[in-house]
Order: structure tokens, then sequence, then C-alpha cells
């Protein structure tokens, strides 16, 4: 019996996450939203203010027996920049910052071993600064938010930011790609 599992994730914009972990084989879901912050439901203004605490997330559900955690976990890693403090590229302010908000003490650690293990690779030339903290509440994001990437790709924020990650995403984790239409 299959089983599904969910983790939220944090990583700079989240259109960038949501078009990558829809393409990825098992992942059943993924809903851009904002979390960590204090405020309830947030609105995308607010979050963008950085005076909320929040984060743009995107909530992905995914089947275990079909890609593990570690995976889906290695795949955020090599499409942001796990680095750098609040920012990603030009995306700049804490609600940019990675985190993964784990749903499990076993997601905690395993995120937490998979951060010490590459962190002791020279993939990345400073040490990696992404949180780990338990899940929180979760708040949608603005239905024109979601599949933001599919409905828009003539956008320059999409051609110039998204592409190059999914372009990546093709030559580096092809075995994990859906296929068919």
């Amino acid at each position: 019996m299959e089983s599904n599992e969910r983790v939220v994730l944090g990583g700079g914009c989240f259109w960038c996450l949501d078009a990558v972990f829809l393409r990825i084989n098992g992942v059943q879901s993924v809903v851009s939203g904002y979390m960590g912050g204090s405020n309830a439901n947030p609105s995308y203004e607010a979050v963008c203010s950085g005076t909320t605490g929040h984060v743009e997330v995107v909530e992905v559900i995914f089947k275990k027996e079909v890609i593990e955690f570690a995976d889906i976990l290695r795949i955020f890693f090599s499409i942001h920049d796990p680095t750098t403090l609040d920012r990603q590229g030009a995306d700049v302010g804490s609600q940019y910052r990675s985190v993964i908000f784990a749903h499990t003490d076993e997601q905690m650690a395993e995120a937490n071993q998979l951060i010490q293990q590459l962190d002791g690779t020279s993939t990345w030339s400073r040490h990696i600064v992404t949180e780990v903290k338990p899940v929180g509440v979760f708040y949608a994001a603005e239905d024109y938010h979601h599949q933001y990437y599919e409905s828009n790709r003539s956008q320059p924020y999409c051609q110039y930011v998204i592409d190059p990650k999914i372009e990546k995403l093709r030559n580096s984790w092809a075995k994990f790609l859906k296929t068919g239409p």
C-alpha cells in the first residue's frame, strides 16, 4: 500500500519550487503558500513586505514508495543556493530564506543529516544556512500563484529565473522526471 508524505520547503520564490516539483515523478501535489510568520492568513503583499515573518514555501505531497524524502531534499538543494541568508538571486528578504519545515522527527533528523553531509562536500564554497524547523500553520497562497510558471512561461521572470532551473532539473535529475504530457 502506497502512502503519501508531506514536506514544506522554502528556497526563494515559490514559483520556482512549484515549477520544479510539479515535474517530479511521485509528487502528488505542490501548493504554493506561506509559513513561519506571526499573522494569520497573510497576503502576498504582506509577506513580500518582509514584516510578517512568513516564508514563501511550497507544500510538497509525494509517494515515498516512488521517491524518497532524501531525493526530494537533494533536488531542493540543487535548485537554489542554500548558502545565502535571506536571499535567492535578486529576491532579498527573510521571506526568501532557505528552510525545511519537517512534518516528523524522522524528517528533521534526515534533513539535518543530509545538510551535514552536503556541507562537507565541495559543492558550495560557503556553509549551508538552511533552517530545519517543525511544520507550522500553512497558508495557501492566492490562486494566481499556483502553477504560475505553467500559465506564464513568456513572462521575463519565468524565462530568466525559472527556465534555467527547469533545464538544470532535466540535466541533473532526469531519472526522477515524470514522463508523458
